[in-house]
């Protein structure tokens, strides 16, 4: 239970029991109109625990039944009724609770006219029954605290822009300094690696492995830092890959070369954000690094929605050698980093019968 719903429970059961021992104690209840009075005075307490939940109903029973046991001759303040008020008027309902304020300040004088049969009696009793300035005091304090609140909402709000505006302008410096500082070094390293090898092909020399490591190094070194470039430039505003866009990219894969099949097996339960953009880049990664290391021909990408996981399966027809030890790239490693960071399971290794293979499944709960 929540720390407001027991502070409701306690204002209930207090303004519920206080008024009750009151009365009980000055004048015992004897007739059946009186205990009839009693409960109502009980409910009327009770019905504070809903207050939160619903002010305006919690209104209208705490009104019914203020104007109730003054009719049956209990004359107490109607203190949950001044509760209600406070708790609509907090809610925003400023006119709904100022009718109900102005029926139950009209109908008191009634109320007490049928347990008087007295006029001028009535009349001073209804207004002793419920001073409007208690009401004016209880509408004031709902109106109080919901401007404090409202204004703790925007100064929050306010805080949390400040601080995204700030890392925003943090991340695209970033951005400006890795752009200024490694791409020309790295563009230069690799147009240089490029030509070197490409001299020495066209001369009819042999390329040294330790230049060929250098043109590779250059070219990886060039899309990993694209890549950042980008990450560290997205605002949020432009629109993610994810599933929906998987089928679009095994076509350019295809469209490239390599006979790649997609299969997409299960319902589509709508998934967390996070797994659908997953899900997509590991599908890119796999089927880059199939187009890039693999020497492949085909391709195949299986995607199963389960009951309660999502499988993603990407396999290929390459070179791979099951007997050797894989070497894990920066491509594996990250997709095993963004699989591990939602609770799924990664497994990347060359086929038994040639060729490799990732298969991951996340974990997904039916929204």
């Amino acid at each position: 239970m929540s720390r407001a719903r027991v502070i409701d429970c306690a204002i209930a059961v207090a303004v519920a029991a206080v008024p009750l021992v009151t009365g009980l104690t000055t004048e015992p209840a004897g007739s059946r109109l009186d205990v009839l009075g009693y409960g109502l005075l009980v409910i009327s307490g009770l019905a504070l625990v809903e207050r939160r939940r619903a002010p305006v109903a919690v209104l209208i029973v705490t009104g019914l039944c203020a104007f109730g046991y003054q009719a049956l001759d209990i004359d107490l303040p109607a203190v949950a009724f001044l509760f209600a008020v406070y708790s609509t008027v907090r809610a925003g309902h400023h006119v709904v609770a100022v009718l109900a304020s102005v029926a139950l300040i009209a109908a008191l004088p009634l109320a007490a006219m049928l347990s008087l049969h007295d006029i001028a009696a009535s009349l001073a009793r209804g207004r002793d029954a419920l001073e409007i300035a208690w009401l004016i005091a209880a509408g004031a304090a709902g109106e109080a605290l919901r401007q404090a609140e409202r204004r703790a909402d925007e100064a929050e709000r306010t805080t949390e822009e400040t601080a995204r505006r700030r890392a925003d302008e943090e991340r695209l410096h970033i951005a400006r300094e890795l752009h200024d500082s490694l791409t020309h070094q790295i563009s230069v390293i690799k147009v240089q690696s490029e030509a070197a090898v490409h001299v020495a092909r066209k001369r009819g020399d042999e390329v040294p492995a330790a230049l060929l490591a250098i043109r590779e190094a250059g070219r990886e070194a060039a899309r990993e830092l694209r890549a950042t470039l980008e990450a560290l430039r997205d605002d949020d505003t432009s629109p993610r890959p994810g599933l929906a866009h998987v089928p679009e990219l095994v076509e350019r894969v295809r469209s490239a070369g390599l006979d790649t099949t997609l299969t997409i097996e299960g319902a589509h339960p709508n998934v967390p954000v996070a797994v659908d953009r997953t899900v997509y880049r590991i599908v890119q990664e796999s089927l880059t690094n199939v187009t890039r290391h693999a020497a492949a021909a085909t391709a195949t990408v299986r995607i199963d929605y389960g009951a309660d996981s999502l499988v993603v399966d990407v396999e290929d027809d390459g070179t791979a050698n099951p007997a050797a030890v894989p070497v894990p790239g920066v491509g594996l490693l990250g997709m095993r980093e963004r699989v591990t960071a939602l609770g799924g399971h990664l497994h990347a290794a060359p086929r038994a019968r040639g060729g490799f293979a990732v298969h991951v499944e996340l974990p997904v709960e039916r929204t």
